[in-house]
């Protein structure tokens, strides 16, 4: 007799359920929204790729990278654009939307958009952030900081649904290790998922390399399938890609994104995977 996969408590964003035993769920989209006409093709391919891979899509995007590495850096159109855009995308392709909020001030107006608030790694134990996000009635994914046991999050949860919040999501997305890099420990996606919430995995950001090359950092997105293909055998309820057309020419975070083409053929293996993984006993 095998041993079978924990299940998680089943956590709704916008129509899709995360976890509970459900299929795998892919979030995906570019790192900044780049222009409205961007951000929608992008949309518009994802949810084709998916739709054919029978794969649940929750497009993102963020309206503002607030923590790049230099004040040069693009940062994108900002809330009250950003948050158009996003919303004409909702409106149009009909999938639900994921985008990170930086500010207290942000978490008001993002809730009437967005069905999922992310909290970046670094903003993770800011308490009165959690609270605010627990507030809105929002689904809550918080990205496991850099800096923090798998264990830790646990306090996290605490914040959260103690401030009213039961739809809680994790995610892992890499430790520090050493100067200008990041490790994935894939011990910690079964023992965030033991605190009873779905645990997402961040395969994208876990190969960055911040602040590697000076002014913005680096990537090795050439290995995003290998860590993709671990972490959905070791056992998560969902997938953060973030995906470009042409990663070389992206505004941001371009050397550690998925090339858009090179999608479908790695969704066909998270596809076969999942299906191993749920099933095994």
């Amino acid at each position: 007799m095998g041993i079978k996969i924990k299940k998680t408590k089943q956590i709704s964003a916008g129509k899709l359920l995360i976890g509970g035993g459900n299929p795998i769920v892919l979030i995906a989209g570019p790192c900044v929204i780049e222009s409205e006409t961007h951000a929608l093709k992008t949309a518009e391919k994802l949810k084709r790729a998916t739709s054919d891979a029978n794969i649940p899509f929750i497009f993102k995007a963020s309206y503002d990278k607030a923590n790049r590495s230099s004040i040069d850096s693009f940062r994108g159109p900002g809330l009250i654009k950003g948050l158009k855009i996003l919303k004409k995308i909702k409106q149009e392709l009909n999938i639900p939307l994921l985008s990170d909020v930086h500010t207290e001030d942000e978490i008001e107006p993002a809730a009437q958009v967005l069905d999922i608030l992310q909290i970046p790694a670094f903003l993770c134990r800011q308490t009165n952030m959690l609270v605010k996000a627990a507030k809105t009635g929002c689904t809550i994914n918080v990205k496991k900081g850099q800096f923090m046991a798998p264990w830790d999050m646990k306090n996290v949860i605490d914040k959260l649904s103690q401030s009213g919040c039961k739809k809680i999501l994790l995610t892992e997305r890499g430790y520090m290790f050493g100067y200008n890099n990041l490790v994935v420990d894939m011990r910690s996606l079964p023992l965030m998922r033991d605190l009873g919430y779905p645990v997402i995995f961040d395969a994208t950001h876990s190969l960055q390399l911040p602040g590697g090359k000076g002014k913005m950092s680096g990537g090795q997105r050439e290995l995003i399938p290998d860590l993709v293909r671990g972490a959905v055998a070791v056992g998560c309820d969902s997938l953060f890609m973030e995906v470009h057309p042409n990663p070389d020419k992206a505004k941001s975070d371009g050397p550690n994104m998925l090339k858009l083409s090179q999608l479908p053929k790695l969704l066909e293996q998270i596809k076969t995977l999942d299906y191993a993984t749920r099933n095994w006993s």
